[in-house]
């Protein structure tokens, strides 16, 4: 597919992450005292989506959707709804449309907010080379995969309260620490944080009972970039037996932009090949994969960005279908906006790892920084941002940047007990 035109001339550019071939969903506030309302983001503007649906430029056959500031309600109307939204944006900001200037604002005026209410999260251990190359780390080559890794989507319930947009500042954690040369362990700021590159996916339809990997495909509403800041000492600690817990609850900072899985249609592309056969319940009936560049930016306090990782979301074991679809066995019902993060996304070279563990070997080969100095672990005032998108002929469909600052630990006299 080629760059599809507007008459919104900043999204025919092949340097803007939203052109007409992407709009993506979120949710803004212009500060001018109206309440944070969702809008589509079309090249430096954003498509203002409850003033269109007030004046009826946009109408889905019901009740107003968009007068809330979050997605639900709409995703809550099914994929006829979520098509017929996205022909009306097509016919309404196409080259040929009337334009209509009124019902744009400049993404430099507004601050965006958190696109969903996350119902519940769930993240994933779903790519294969970050688990081989932490499994090294911990337990050597021979046993770097659990024997259970191959043949399953390994995952945990995460804390919905712990998801930030991004932009929101992240504290450094206190929590149980215990080095190997200690008896026992002590209460310290984390000095092991670090991040973790994933994509989320967000669930646009509720499930009673188990669905299918293509059901849970068309379930999927869209995705966004994820990073699951990770306490690494904590973990050490805590994680037997019954694994993360304190070490995941800091914060998970996504995307204010909902890349829509229409948006994404053109650039799906297949798993690998398997090392051993899957359950036929987790068999794909086509490709589930997106053909996404991910990058990892990191700026200390004061300086320049450093690029630090350069990979790629295809190189994942398992799709976000096949773990949704995985998801619903027990019978576990999902709901509209639960949130699944697809894990750590990590590549097959040195220079396409999701996380500074693995960057770094356990801290032991630190990365260096433009301008001068290192990173073993992230340092406070060191802003991390990722960024993705799927690249077509001549244009791109992006997510936007997800960022978070590394604030300072609560200082002692503020913790009890401490």
């Amino acid at each position: 597919m080629t760059l599809m035109t507007s008459w919104v001339e900043s999204a025919n550019s092949a340097d803007t992450d939203f052109p007409l071939n992407n709009l993506p969903y979120g949710v803004f506030d212009a500060g001018n005292g109206t309440m944070p309302r969702c809008g589509v983001a079309i090249g430096n503007h954003i498509l203002d989506l409850c003033k269109a649906e007030g004046d009826g430029l946009i109408d889905l056959g019901g009740a107003p959707v968009f007068d809330v500031p979050y997605w639900n309600d709409f995703m809550d109307l099914g994929p006829e709804a979520w098509d017929s939204l996205r022909g009306q944006l097509l016919a309404l900001l196409g080259v040929g449309a009337t334009p209509r200037p009124e019902y744009l604002v400049p993404q430099a005026d507004v601050v965006m907010r958190m696109p969903i209410q996350v119902a519940e999260y769930t993240d994933f251990y779903a790519s294969k080379n970050h688990a081989f190359n932490v499994g090294v780390l911990f337990r050597g080559a021979e046993n770097a995969l659990p024997p259970n890794w191959l043949s399953i989507p390994i995952g945990y319930n995460g804390r919905a309260s712990s998801v930030v947009v991004s932009g929101t500042d992240v504290r450094r954690p206190w929590g149980q620490l215990k080095a190997p040369d200690e008896a026992l362990p002590r209460f310290a700021p984390c000095q092991r944080f670090d991040l973790e590159l994933e994509l989320g996916a967000i669930v646009g339809q509720p499930s009673d009972g188990m669905v299918s990997v293509a059901e849970a495909d068309r379930m999927i509403f869209g995705y966004v970039l994820l990073n699951d800041w990770s306490a690494r000492d904590i973990q050490a600690w805590e994680y037997q037996p019954l694994g993360p817990f304190q070490a995941k609850a800091t914060a998970t900072s996504i995307s204010p932009w909902i890349v829509t899985r229409a948006a994404l249609e053109p650039f799906r592309t297949a798993t690998p090949e398997r090392e051993r056969p899957l359950l036929p319940y987790l068999q794909e009936p086509g490709p589930m994969l997106y053909d996404i560049d991910l990058t990892i930016g990191l700026t200390p306090e004061g300086g320049e960005e450093t690029v630090i990782s350069r990979t790629n979301y295809a190189t994942m074991y398992y799709s976000a279908a096949q773990q949704l679809c995985h998801h619903t066995t027990s019978g576990c019902a999902m709901r509209v906006g639960d949130l699944l993060g697809s894990g750590t996304i990590s590549g097959p070279t040195p220079d396409s790892l999701g996380a500074l563990l693995e960057m770094t070997r356990g801290g032991q080969e630190p990365v260096s920084l433009t301008g001068g100095g290192s990173r073993s672990f992230l340092e406070d005032g060191d802003t991390l941002t990722l960024y993705g998108a799927a690249r077509g002929d001549g244009y791109r469909v992006g997510f936007g940047a997800c960022s978070g600052k590394v604030l300072p630990a609560l200082d002692a006299s503020q913790i009890p007990g401490a």
